[in-house]
Parts: C-alpha cells; sequence; structure tokens
C-alpha cells in the first residue's frame, strides 16, 4: 500500500518547513509543491457552476504504459498498493495477491476483484474544468501515478456504487476513512486546479468540520 496516503507525520514536518501563505495554492506554477492546512486548502478552490457538456469517456485515455516497461497504468496501481505482492507474468498479467479497500474496510484477494478509481472521477474532472484542457492534459490526468492519491485501488463493487458522483452525494461505506477521502478529494482537486461546486463545497465543509485541519503537501501539475 503506497505510503504517502497515511504518511501524516511527514505531512506535518513538511508544514513545519515549507512556507506558506493564504494564497498559496492558486499563486502555485506547475511544479510548484504546496502546504497548507486542509481548510485553507478547501478555501481557495474555486467555486463554480458545473456543466458536463460535450463529456465523453474516452476524452481522458487511459491505463496507459507511460515508462514502457509492459505494465499499463491500473497495473502499476495494483503493484504499487499491494498488501501481498501479486505474482507477475508475461505482458504483466497480474495473478494471486491481496489487497486491501479503503472505501469499504475490505481485504481482496486477486486482482479480479478490484478496480482503479479516479480519485475525483472523470466526469468531475470534466464538469469542474478538464472540459478546457488539452487531451494531453487530460490524459496526464488520467495516468496520474505522481500523486499516490489520485488513483486508489479498490473493490469494484465500491467503485461502482460511487461512480462519477462527489462528496456531497457519496462517500466511502467505510466511515473511518472519510476524513482521508475528503482530505484527499481537496488535495487532487488543488493538484489539478479544478473547481469545485456550491453544493460539494457544503459536503466537503461539513464533513471536514469532523476532522483534524492536517496539512497537505501538493505538487501542483497544471
Amino acid at each position: 500500500m503506497r505510503l504517502a496516503r497515511f504518511a501524516a507525520a511527514t505531512a506535518v514536518l513538511a508544514a513545519l518547513l515549507i512556507p506558506t501563505t493564504a494564497d498559496a495554492a492558486s499563486a502555485a506554477e506547475p511544479g510548484d509543491t504546496v502546504t497548507l492546512p486542509v481548510r485553507d486548502a478547501l478555501a481557495q478552490l474555486p467555486v463554480r457552476v458545473e456543466d458536463r457538456t460535450g463529456y465523453e469517456r474516452s476524452k481522458f485515455r487511459h491505463w496507459i504504459d507511460a515508462d514502457k516497461d509492459g505494465c499499463n497504468t491500473r497495473a502499476e496501481v495494483l503493484k504499487a498498493e499491494a498488501v501481498i505482492a501479486p505474482t507477475q507474468g508475461a505482458s504483466c498479467m497480474l495473478s494471486g495477491g491481496e489487497w486491501y479497500s479503503p472505501y469499504d474496510d475490505r481485504y481482496i484477494d486477486g486482482p479480479r476483484g478490484l478496480d482503479i478509481d479516479h480519485l475525483v472521477p472523470l466526469a468531475e474532472a470534466w464538469d469542474s474544468g478538464a472540459y478546457a484542457w488539452t487531451a494531453k492534459e487530460r490524459e496526464d490526468y488520467a495516468n496520474d501515478l505522481g500523486d499516490d492519491r489520485a488513483l486508489i485501488a479498490v473493490s469494484a463493487a465500491s467503485n461502482r456504487s460511487k461512480a462519477d458522483q462527489d462528496p456531497s452525494t457519496w462517500l466511502p461505506p467505510a466511515q473511518g476513512y472519510r476524513c482521508q477521502y475528503v482530505t484527499d478529494w481537496i488535495a487532487d482537486k488543488t493538484r489539478w486546479g479544478l473547481s469545485i461546486d456550491a453544493t460539494e463545497e457544503a459536503a466537503l465543509t461539513e464533513e471536514l468540520s469532523r476532522c483534524p485541519n492536517a496539512p497537505i503537501t501538493v505538487m501542483t501539475a497544471r
């Protein structure tokens, strides 16, 4: 399981070492690293009406093999997040292994019962600003291995229950994971410069009121 998702202590240390300002995220350039409390990060996300006009999943080319090692993005996430490593065969075919699905607090044997979830779904990203991106930017988003929060191996059942919903209509069934989920959601939207709508903002604010105001560290992607 990738360590960054659970590295709260590292984030706290980063918050002490990296100077921040109230508008750090909004002033950042692509490739900058920003650290700030999650509630401040939420406050900096632009609030806009969302529009799904023109969305097609095919506009986000995904599961590419970016480093040409024979394993596509899906396989890279599965290998990185395995609790017990799978066996890798020809053409990066994975078998065996075990994974933990934090959305529903389950252990899953073998890769077939898993989906790779885009934490902020592709349709939600489109609504929130990706409609204006280039095809290459959407491809980069859909295959984002640069931040461990962006893509997550979860049970197929939980991923399909979530579908393209935002936190105003769906939160993980495992209540103990919800603070992590909304914190990561805000980090992912900060990383990609995406907006939120008013209903989403209200839901995130309500959920964060029950959570620590943990610092998040994000390398901006655009």
